[in-house]
């Protein structure tokens, strides 16, 4: 049993054990080129919230890690087949029902671990602090954390070097041989400011990627995902750190 481990823990620890900080993993179900499994963004958000909690942890941090949300919004991708969308006013209502329960409770910190590009959390906790304003809500994605170049030779967001390397690294056994993967070519808009991305609107998947892949993952391997793994860990679980040292009344210099 891993103590920081929510799902593993047990009520005869819980009646005495009291956290700081709860870290809620968010993933999603979603197609990862032909060589990756759909439950890539599940893993990823299970092994780096729960290796950083870990690391966190040890270092003195009152982290409880909770179950990881398997399914997250896609709905650029509704004619995939399988890819699950879960809309932004469910996911809402989720982590409003989770903060009630750790508002209650006297956990006042909350963070979202976020492995799925297509989900958003900003907008969600402006909205939920004025509901909570005791408590610290905050949400990371790991996936920014770090200079990818520094790690990876092509570049990508979805199903791609560094997706790959990283489940390679995580669960071999789930990841096709590379020679049978897309090369995640993406097409780009044909508006221009979409192009240069001051303005936005939803990438339709289909139209965007033959093979569901945005990046060439051709190069990954699993030396390179478990270096990029080990460092994004240290670094989110130095988020966590910083969290469970922050008085919430006093949080700017």
């Amino acid at each position: 049993m891993r103590p920081y481990i929510l799902a593993e823990n047990n009520w005869k620890n819980l009646k005495t054990e009291r956290f700081e900080l709860a870290v809620l993993p968010w993933g999603a179900t979603e197609a990862h080129n032909y060589h990756m499994p759909y439950g890539t963004d599940i893993y990823e958000a299970d092994a780096i919230a729960g290796e950083a909690g870990r690391i966190a942890w040890e270092k003195g941090s009152k982290v409880t890690v909770l179950p990881t949300i398997p399914f997250g919004v896609n709905t650029g991708q509704h004619d995939i087949y399988l890819d699950i969308n879960m809309n932004p006013s469910t996911q809402m209502a989720i982590i409003r029902d989770i903060l009630t329960v750790l508002n209650r409770q006297g956990v006042k910190k909350f963070l979202i671990v976020n492995s799925h590009g297509g989900n958003d959390f900003k907008t969600m906790l402006r909205e939920l602090g004025l509901e909570f304003p005791e408590m610290l809500l905050m949400t990371c994605n790991w996936f920014q954390a770090l200079d990818k170049s520094k790690y990876f030779e092509k570049a990508g967001d979805h199903a791609d070097e560094m997706e790959t390397s990283l489940i390679m690294h995580l669960h071999p056994e789930l990841v096709g041989p590379l020679e049978e993967a897309g090369d995640g070519k993406e097409k780009m808009p044909k508006i221009e400011s979409l192009k240069e991305k001051w303005a936005w609107a939803e990438r339709r998947w289909s139209q965007v990627t033959e093979d569901t892949g945005i990046g060439n993952p051709k190069k990954a391997s699993a030396e390179k995902g478990k270096r990029y793994f080990d460092d994004v860990c240290h670094k989110v679980a130095k988020l966590m750190e910083e969290i469970c040292q922050a008085d919430i009344g006093d949080l700017y210099k």
